[in-house]
């Protein structure tokens, strides 16, 4: 956070499982567009309770387009591969979300599936899997690779895409070091940490979707991976991470924000001050939304400075103008640059973020009184 905060870009959400960590970010300008939000997890450990492994999910609406994060850890081991396709078919049929338009993973226009996924290199020695990994000939490994073999027969794993591997296994390496493991068990190399995705193809929907379908002909959404690469100067785990680049084209079914809303008048911890917004569009208000004040560059929707209620304090001005109070007692001493940001409970987001402006310095009147005898001045003549 402290690292991508500069750079503008918010933690949105998050969820963790054990072990497992999903953080979604965004740029700042995109934060108003990023709507019903959702996180949710399944654990696949120890009879199905203990979350080791499993899956944990972020769901939203990107522009109106319907976005799903699943990040899995699955099943380990070489002889595993049939149950780690076993999980991941668990984890997408079991996770529900309260969406009308897309309750489980599969519904999403874009889901990204990725994470240790766990599956190995099968029937290559050791000594022919590190004789191509050092002449960076990757292809002679992918037909033995176990997600490439399992996707030839699973109909699910058919509809998800990835790029070539064509880096270095990121599995396993002795700790803080570039050399593949050199312990008793030499376990063999292997692309477990994978980058997957799944675009919705309008031609292959069913007919009794046809308005879904001419919604996404209307609002096209494209998608295109630019960079699938592991970054090997990291070396604290056991493994080497894998990144991806997407680039997303899409048709944006709405660009305004829910809500407008400014500082009104100067801001200091001298006076109260106000906020004044207005609803763009309608969206559910409810007694639960509060605005915060928030310095620029701030890390999350958590980091705020204060908050105030927005029914507790709030004052029509008239049908389309509000008004809110923040008490003097909240605002920053010290000052700075901030914004203002409108959190709707409702939809679980900020449906508004302000420009940014001064909150001055508050005033401090210092009296100093001398306790020496006072000096009056000479007479001149």
């Amino acid at each position: 956070m402290s690292t991508l905060a500069p750079l503008s870009y918010v933690k949105v959400s998050s969820i963790r499982m054990q072990g497992l960590l999903l953080l979604f970010f965004s740029k700042m300008e995109h934060v108003p567009f990023i709507r019903d939000i959702q996180a949710t997890y399944t654990r696949t450990g120890i009879f199905g309770y203990w979350g080791n492994k499993g899956g944990v999910s972020i769901r939203l609406s990107f522009y109106g387009h319907m976005l799903c994060f699943l990040n899995c850890h699955l099943a380990a081991h070489m002889k595993y591969a049939t149950e780690r396709v076993d999980e991941f078919e668990y984890i997408m049929d079991t996770q529900m979300f309260n969406c009308t338009k897309a309750p489980r993973i599969i519904d999403h226009r874009l889901v990204f599936w990725f994470g240790d996924l766990n599956f190995r290199i099968q029937d290559h020695g050791m000594h022919f899997v590190r004789s191509c990994i050092n002449n960076q000939t990757y292809s002679l490994l992918w037909s033995q690779d176990q997600l490439t073999m399992m996707k030839k027969k699973e109909q699910l794993l058919q509809e998800f895409e990835e790029g070539p591997l064509d880096f270095k296994p990121t599995y396993k390496f002795d700790l803080n070091s570039d050399t593949y493991d050199s312990s008793g068990k030499k376990r063999k190399p292997a692309w477990t940490d994978r980058i997957l995705w799944r675009s919705e193809d309008v031609s292959t929907q069913e007919p009794t979707v046809a308005e879904q379908r001419e919604e996404d002909e209307e609002f096209p959404l494209k998608i295109k991976q630019d960079l699938y690469t592991s970054k090997m100067e990291y070396s604290i785990s056991d493994h080497k991470p894998v990144i991806g680049i997407f680039s997303l084209e899409l048709r944006k079914m709405y660009e305004i924000p829910l809500v407008r809303l400014r500082a009104e008048g100067d801001w200091s911890a001298d006076i109260d001050a106000m906020v004044v917004y207005s609803p763009l569009q309608p969206f559910p208000s409810s007694s639960w939304d509060w605005i915060g004040l928030y310095m620029v560059g701030f890390t999350s929707m958590s980091d705020y400075i204060t908050y105030t209620w927005v029914k507790d304090d709030e004052v029509a001005f008239n049908e389309e103008l509000m008004q809110v109070y923040v008490s003097k007692e909240e605002i920053p001493v010290r000052g700075g640059e901030c914004v203002l940001c409108y959190y709707s409970s409702a939809l679980q987001c900020i449906i508004g973020i302000s420009e940014p402006f001064k909150v001055s310095i508050k005033e401090i009147i210092v009296s100093l009184k001398s306790s020496a005898p006072s000096r009056k001045p000479s007479n001149i003549t």
